[in-house]
């Protein structure tokens, strides 16, 4: 059972959510609050395995609540439900330690896979956002700006270009083309935990913490085309 709590300040979009997700099988919200400080309150009586968190809030906003988090419960998967998609919001949730990153107007289907998803300690990132961060680091790459997203450029500078096998490379094009393992596993012809397997690897190689990471230093070193 995947435990959920649901930190927003509109409580009717709360509500919402909470009733999107009681009639499904293996989530459960098991709290619910509207303010930042609360969540450190709840989470001290209830055991949470992915938190909803959206950025405007009261008291301590969603930043400070992300940034708290990592450093008091990194067990804890935090996966930001916003109505911005905007790369400065992205990029310092991500850099504080948010697994994944959806917009309000998500589709449920594509909420239940993003709740799922954090939980198995995978990154997840709405197809909107996964662009967002594209054009981004794309647009630095082009005007020279060194790429800082979940790193800073010193350590990209003292990186060796990362060597990766032609299947990895595979599978990095296909992670990059936002394909979830499943599909690369069936693409490929291979088994979903082959592509898991892989996908460790290659965070290894490039110093990555998740997809975003890899999309970054793949992007940095050209490291596919």
């Amino acid at each position: 059972m995947i435990r959920v709590l649901i930190a927003d300040d509109h409580k009717m979009f709360v509500g919402g959510i909470e009733s999107l997700i009681a009639g499904q099988t293996g989530i459960e919200v098991i709290a619910k609050c509207y303010d930042g400080n609360a969540v450190f309150s709840l989470l001290t009586q209830h055991e949470v395995d992915v938190i909803l968190l959206d950025i405007d809030l009261p008291g301590l906003n969603g930043m400070e609540v992300c940034k708290r988090l990592r450093a008091e419960y990194p067990q804890v998967r935090v996966l930001i439900l916003s109505m911005y998609n905007e790369e400065s919001f992205i990029t310092e949730l991500l850099n504080m330690g948010a697994t994944g990153y959806v917009l309000k107007d998500t589709e449920v289907d594509e909420l239940l896979t993003a709740i799922k998803t954090v939980f198995r300690g995978e990154s997840y990132f709405s197809k909107d956002v996964t662009q967002t961060i594209m054009r981004s680091l794309m647009k630095k790459q082009q005007s020279g700006t060194a790429v800082t997203l979940m790193g800073s450029s010193s350590n990209l500078k003292k990186m060796a270009i990362p060597v990766i096998s032609r299947r990895e490379k595979e599978i990095l094009k296909l992670i990059v083309e936002e394909h979830n393992t499943q599909e690369i596993a069936a693409k490929l012809f291979i088994s979903p935990k082959t592509v898991e397997v892989h996908r460790s690897n290659l965070l290894a190689k490039m110093n990555a913490r998740n997809t975003a990471g890899l999309v970054r230093t793949a992007l940095e070193f050209n490291l596919i085309d």
